[in-house]
């Protein structure tokens, strides 16, 4: 409904910024990443947004980088993960830190997240490799760059992780393909990510 909000900035809080646009001000529940990035009291700011309604309530969320509001919508897919949990997660660990945890199967860095426990980390780590994984299952070796081609090894899983930050798989595999695939997982993402960043 609401892609972003842009104007002044009339009240910061922790986890939560006004944003008045038109007269009318936009209370957004915000990660502490997206606070870090946001300007001063009384200047302009603009948020990429997602609404949530519910029966109790209707709330927005508001984020500084469009990959944040894309990585806070995969872990809302994850059984038991509501808005609370994934703003949680995003205030703890950057979008490449998730991708590179759920890649990695590091699930002790998802119980850093206020209110996250073991459980809740190891099943966010087990839904976010499944669901990265329905984002190139159908996509097979020939239709990947050639050169350093991407397979079924390290290589694939970093495109499946990056694909958690909102790359199209075939950004991802492009970058993916232009590296050594002997790398482990995270190196391979860390090295996509820098590839990407140039563009």
């Amino acid at each position: 409904m609401l892609y972003s909000v842009k104007g002044e900035l009339i009240h910061l809080e922790p986890n939560v910024a006004v944003i008045c646009c038109g007269g009318v001000g936009f209370k957004c529940r915000i990660t502490m990443n997206t606070a870090r990035r946001l300007p001063k009291l009384g200047t302009e700011a603009m948020l990429f947004t997602m609404m949530d309604v519910r029966e109790d309530a209707i709330e927005l969320f508001g984020f500084a980088e469009h990959k944040e509001l894309e990585c806070f919508k995969q872990l809302l897919t994850v059984t038991g993960v509501g808005p609370k949990a994934a703003i949680a997660v995003l205030s703890e660990l950057s979008p490449d830190q998730v991708a590179l945890a759920a890649a990695s199967g590091d699930h002790k860095a998802f119980t850093r997240a206020q209110g996250v426990g073991p459980k809740l980390a190891q099943r966010i780590v087990l839904e976010m490799k499944d669901k990265v994984a329905a984002l190139t299952s159908s996509v097979g070796v020939a239709e990947l760059p050639t050169g350093n081609a991407v397979g079924f090894g390290n290589a694939a899983e970093a495109v499946k992780a990056l694909g958690v930050l909102g790359f199209s798989q075939s950004e991802a595999a492009a970058a993916v393909g232009k590296l050594d695939e002997t790398m482990s997982v995270e190196e391979l993402v860390r090295q996509a990510l820098k590839l990407l960043a140039k563009r």
